[in-house]
């Protein structure tokens, strides 16, 4: 065979290995094409998503837990925040597992009937934390523009019942939107294979969903906050002029409306490029690459993750900084609480059969330091 013909045969080779075709293989022998990650990226991703989902799982965690244990954190606002955590924590629990594995290995392995819950899941707990942080708007505003009022009509009761309607509103919407097939009519410029698990909806879904879920909660939190923000100015100049126990009340609600404002900071700027994204792509055709869409979703749900920092940072049951070594302490406050759970992670973790694999391995060796930042804060 001379120089040319091996040079061609080479190329021709190359040329067939460059066309190989990966696809998931589904019941009912549907398969669809599947995209494919060296193992190096894999890794850094599996390591970088278990990270986050600890992280989700175990500070929402203490959150819940310190709340529900504590009898002075039961206030209105902390039921609220309580209702927020809940929603956070089944993200981290119910949602982002799963999202890892589809996100990574471009299949869904999970079937059908699981695809339709997971949906039903992903959108409602959406929908619960965009209402929660609109309820805890008008909590706050309530609290610092007249507290009398606050503290004479805005009970614990209340507080729960509001959640409640928050948490049946919410599932009630996706349910009606889910099951009434009006979000699928009419779509055009996308075609998920069979077997995927993909979400789409028509541009009249879409521009309603945009407006009931996102663009309605946040105009209320803006428009609160704003009103807060003037509010507290006017505080200020009193504070200056008379101390007061009222004054001092207001500087309390003042404090928690100004964590609260940065965890709805946040919750916008987190997810705003998704929805954003979402409303371009009703009226391009989803022309937008997948890899970005999938970047913004994950962009929105990191949020889950970023509460219980915000908390730690800025709330003041999170800032003491108890001796968590005493006796019968680790149940007695939210950081010995992180402690006591980052320790039993580590250590379950490392007694496990699945310490052996590699990704276990680097997840395991990122406890300790998730633990340290936690003490830290």
């Amino acid at each position: 065979m001379g120089a040319d013909d091996r040079k061609a045969t080479k190329s021709f080779t190359e040329m067939q290995e460059d066309e190989v075709v990966f696809y998931c293989h589904y019941a009912g022998n549907v398969s669809c094409i599947r995209q494919i990650r060296g193992a190096a990226v894999s890794l850094i991703l599996y390591v970088l998503a278990a990270g986050a989902v600890m992280l989700t799982f175990s500070g929402n965690l203490v959150v819940i837990i310190s709340i529900s244990h504590f009898k002075q954190l039961h206030t209105p606002t902390n039921i609220l925040v309580l209702s927020l955590a809940m929603a956070d924590f089944l993200v981290g629990t119910f949602v982002m597992p799963f999202m890892v594995i589809n996100s990574i290995e471009s299949c869904w392995y999970f079937g059908e009937i699981f695809c339709l819950i997971y949906t039903i899941v992903l959108a409602s707990l959406t929908s619960v934390s965009m209402m929660n942080l609109a309820v805890i708007a008008i909590d706050r505003y309530l609290a610092i523009s007249n507290p009398m009022f606050y503290a004479i009509k805005i009970t614990v009761r209340l507080a729960c019942v509001c959640v409640i309607v928050v948490w049946f509103t919410s599932l009630s919407y996706v349910c009606t939107m889910m099951f009434s097939n009006g979000n699928t009519e009419a779509v055009v410029g996308v075609d998920p294979c069979p077997g995927d698990c993909v979400f789409v909806l028509n541009v009249t879904w879409g521009t309603v969903d945009i407006v009931l879920s996102f663009l309605v909660p946040v105009s209320i939190m803006a428009t609160l906050y704003a009103k807060i923000v003037i509010i507290a100015k006017r505080h200020a100049k009193a504070i200056s002029v008379q101390q007061s126990v009222l004054v001092k009340r207001k500087d309390g609600n003042m404090k928690a409306a100004k964590t609260l404002g940065i965890v709805v900071a946040v919750f916008i700027l987190c997810w705003l490029p998704f929805y954003t994204c979402t409303l371009l792509n009703q009226f391009i055709d989803f022309s937008i690459p997948s890899v970005v869409s999938c970047a913004f979703l994950w962009l929105a749900y990191i949020n889950s993750s970023l509460n219980p920092i915000i908390y730690a940072l800025f709330y003041p049951w999170f800032q003491r900084s108890p001796n968590c070594e005493a006796a019968a302490l680790p149940l007695r406050h939210p950081r010995c609480i992180m402690q006591f759970l980052m320790k039993k992670l580590t250590d379950y973790f490392l007694k496990s059969d699945f310490y052996t694999s590699e990704i276990t391995w680097k997840c395991v060796h990122i406890l300790p330091f998730a633990e340290q930042v936690f003490l830290f804060l």
